[in-house]
């Protein structure tokens, strides 16, 4: 793959580290930020149906429990966690093979995260492969079924959920017991 579109194409989507800044157009409404990625499946004529923008928009935040008086309402007045869900719905959205998740539950409530990691349970065991980029040590350890350590663009191990602990990742991490690196 050379490009995102290239990932796209192949059901590989990113739920970005930043949502404000690369996940989300705050200005859109949610519905428009959920279909804008297939907008081609709502268009009929270069004229866009927005009775199916809305159904489909309204049928994924009410899976995902978005919390948001309609699927009208700009994606800047979300809360963080609902944020989230927008950027999460606009991919399962196109039936996703793997979901890249950068920080899922960078700066939302306990309440979100929670919701965040069942979603991403449900979808791991619907399938969809889950890789989950995680600078929070409680995040690693209590969601993770295998975690890759790398140091310096290097992976410098790989432990399964049974050997993962705080101290191996960090032992990793850190260079004490790396294996032979693997260039990512």
């Amino acid at each position: 793959m050379r490009s995102p579109r290239d990932s796209i194409a192949c059901g590989i989507y990113l739920i970005p580290e930043d949502r404000r800044r690369t996940g989300l157009i705050l200005d859109m409404a949610i519905r428009e930020n959920i279909t804008l990625p297939a907008l081609f499946r709502y268009a009929s004529g270069g004229l866009i149906q927005f009775d199916a923008e809305r159904q489909t928009a309204a049928e994924t935040c009410a899976k995902l429990n978005v919390k948001a008086p309609s699927v009208e309402s700009k994606a800047a007045n979300l809360s963080g966690g609902n944020q989230q869900k927008v950027v999460l719905a606009k991919w399962l959205s196109q039936s996703p093979k793997v979901l890249i998740f950068d920080e899922p539950t960078r700066g939302i409530d306990v309440g979100a995260k929670a919701e965040i990691y069942q979603l991403m349970r449900q979808l791991a065991e619907s399938g969809v492969a889950i890789l989950m980029i995680s600078s929070d040590m409680e995040e690693i350890l209590g969601e993770s079924d295998r975690v890759v350590v790398m140091r310096e663009g290097a992976v410098t191990g790989i432990l399964e959920r049974q050997k993962c602990s705080q101290e191996a990742i960090m032992r990793l991490a850190f260079g004490k017991e790396a294996q032979p690196q693997l260039r990512v």
